[in-house]
């Protein structure tokens, strides 16, 4: 209506800017039109009633142009005290000032009306969602959150876990007791006394898989719970991860070790929270290990930057949060939230670590901070010992040598129990599926599982080779992660066709290094034997074609060499480590407690290490002799039993 008032008001004859009035006629009709609008405006009545406050209701009445004009006057700038007649030449700018003011009330009333009309349609929406939350929150509270299709989708949930196979054989014969570990004295009293300490320490824990680092961790939590020296209380967590698995956004917008921040924008905080624009932290397994043992499987595969937060935490055994969204004077931000951003939240926890690198390739901040224990490989005894007591605790009988069968195909006791549980199966399955029944694993079973599986030996039976003793061949060790092994080196010598142009050959593959060692071999051989190596044509080969990463072969191919060209026996049940110098001395190498597992492991009964790797031979080695040596003449002397200068004048 008001802008049909502003088209008419334009329509007004005469009521263009400055324009000069000179028919009186014209003045009438405009003065009439704009108390028409005036009229339209406040109505009849009010217009009266106003005109009647202003003292402009008989002016407004009168027959007179010029008092009518007054009136106009002061309805409009709401002046009752003008009095001055308009003369004809200030009429038409009277009345052009008369047209402006009402325009510009007319103007701002329809901005006012559309401003009130959206601010209602406004207040409506809001009215009816408010409405409408009421009546959910009613509904809720009469019916609870469930519906229908919740209720229904709970009962799947519930169906599919009554469902239940059987229980996992692991878990059934995992150790329960720190003496069911095989295999790990040393270790298992070194991880007790570090945690059962008033001040108990971090630790890293190094092995092969296999070998029951996590089982031992987790006992040794439950056990150290129940001293009265420790401060672990009876209830304290063990909180497993995976460090393979751990993933985490750089940002922290998810970081499931650590804590972090869901803010109300992205990611969604509660919605309670995020309407109010206020971001919550989410704590992380740092914080659920609160008060107990924080235990990270593959810890060296943890991304190193998390690795340093990590170490972070550890220092201040509490986790920061920050968020750009926090405000710390918003009134609606929740006291948890607020104790979270201004303290933290607390993670005093023990770290355990484990890990099957070699320490080296661990964060040296993550070693310094922690206590270092060592898990052993398993000998095939021990790998027996474990099979038996898993068929205790399965409630199964085991004929004589499947214990010894698969202790010749693993030395990791995980792999051996699920050898055992596949026999399980079998057994069972030949007993016509009677699980009630006494079940027995027969060599059979075993056998077929073993086939199944595609496996080899891991253990060679020593006692089946035909020749106790072999001219050019000797057993070499190496060691892969925690892993020793027996390397078998030979070599062949013929007089050469001309003297002095003898050919010294040897597999590429094996490495530079080990082609290094042949060549110090030659020089030493020469000094000890008094023969000149290229009066020989010689061929050594590893073999296998598996690659020696390092200088550690050279005695061992010094030795299978000087078997060749003097066609001298060497014992099949010696293993030799050691580089070789061109001067005959036997210099230390790495991996030597793990090599001489390697050799017991293979069904050596004499290993030969340097004598600077001393501190390295196990102190409880059962089932093999360990030799230190200095140098070539000791080792001729040990596997020979002959002195070289016996060799040398022959």
């Amino acid at each position: 209506m008001l802008k049909k008032l502003l088209k008419k008001l334009n329509r007004i004859p005469g009521s263009k800017l400055h324009e000069k009035l000179d028919d009186e006629e014209a003045v009438r009709r405009q003065v009439t039109a704009l108390f028409g609008i005036l009229s339209s405006i406040y109505g009849p009545d009010k217009l009266v009633l106003r005109a009647g406050k202003l003292d402009a209701l008989s002016l407004m009445r009168s027959s007179s142009v010029e008092e009518r004009i007054i009136a106009l006057q002061r309805i409009v700038f709401e002046n009752p005290t003008i009095e001055e007649r308009p003369t004809p030449e200030r009429i038409p700018e009277i009345l052009n000032d008369v047209e402006e003011a009402i325009a510009n009330f007319l103007a701002r009333k329809t901005v006012e009306e559309d401003l009130e009309k959206r601010v209602n349609e406004r207040m409506q929406e809001k009215h009816e969602d408010y409405i409408k939350e009421i009546r959910t929150q009613l509904v809720k509270e009469q019916s609870g959150p469930e519906n229908a299709q919740t209720l229904k989708k709970y009962a799947q949930l519930e169906k599919l876990d009554s469902v239940k196979l059987s229980k996992s054989t692991y878990e059934r014969v995992r150790p329960q007791q720190m003496e069911q570990i095989i295999g790990q004295e040393q270790a298992k009293r070194s991880l007790m006394s570090k945690l059962a300490s008033p001040f108990p320490q971090h630790i890293l824990i190094y092995g092969p898989p296999g070998v029951g680092k996590t089982t031992a961790a987790r006992i040794a939590l439950q056990e150290a719970a129940k001293l009265a020296s420790t401060p672990f209380a009876e209830e304290a967590p063990f909180v497993e991860v995976d460090g393979t698995t751990l993933r985490w956004d750089p940002r922290d917008i998810t970081n499931p070790l650590l804590g972090s921040v869901h803010d109300p924008i992205y990611q969604g905080a509660r919605r309670d929270l995020a309407d109010t624009a206020i971001p919550e932290p989410k704590l992380g397994l740092v914080t659920d290990a609160h008060g107990g043992i924080l235990f990270i499987d593959e810890i060296g595969e943890l991304d190193p930057v998390l690795q340093n937060k990590l170490l972070k935490v550890l220092e201040d055994k509490r986790v920061r949060f920050e968020s750009p969204y926090y405000d710390p004077e918003d009134p609606n931000v929740p006291k948890y939230i607020q104790k979270l951003f201004e303290e933290g939240a607390p993670a005093d926890f023990i770290l355990i670590g484990a890990t099957t690198r070699d320490p080296s390739e661990i964060n040296p901040a993550l070693r310094s901070r922690c206590a270092e224990i060592y898990f052993e490989p398993l000998v095939p005894q021990q790998v027996e010992e474990i099979v038996a007591g898993a068929a205790d605790r399965l409630q199964v009988s085991l004929e004589q040598s499947v214990a010894k069968t698969i202790a010749k195909y693993t030395i990791e006791g995980r792999k051996a129990v699920n050898l055992l549980s596949d026999a399980h199966g079998l057994a069972v399955y030949r007993a016509g599926g009677t699980a009630e029944e006494s079940v027995t694993i027969v060599q059979a079973d075993i056998e077929e599982v073993l086939r199944m599986n595609r496996l080899v030996p891991y253990v060679q039976d020593k006692e089946q080779d035909a020749e106790p003793a072999e001219v050019g061949k000797i057993h070499g060790l190496g060691v892969a992660g925690f892993l020793g092994s027996t390397i078998e080196i030979e070599a062949v010598a013929y007089p050469a066709d001309e003297a002095g142009k003898g050919r010294l050959r040897f597999n590429d593959t094996a490495g530079s290094m080990a082609k290094d060692s042949v060549f110090n071999a030659a020089a030493v051989l020469r000094r000890i034997t008094g023969l000149d190596v290229q009066d020989f044509d010689i061929h050594v080969n590893v073999v296998g074609g598996g690659r020696i990463d390092g200088p550690s072969a050279g005695v061992a191919i010094t030795l299978a060499i000087y078997s060749a060209m003097l066609s001298k026996p060497i014992p099949q049940d010696v293993a030799i480590t050691g580089e070789i110098s061109i001067q005959g001395k036997v210099k230390s190498v790495g991996g030597v407690f793990e090599k001489i597992f390697g050799a017991r492991q293979a069904g050596m009964t004499r290993v030969l290490v340097p004598y600077d790797n001393r501190r390295d031979v196990p102190s409880d080695l059962e089932g093999i002799e360990v030799h230190l040596i200095k140098t070539i003449d000791e080792v001729v002397g040990l596997v020979f039993e002959e002195r070289l200068e016996q060799v040398a004048a022959s």
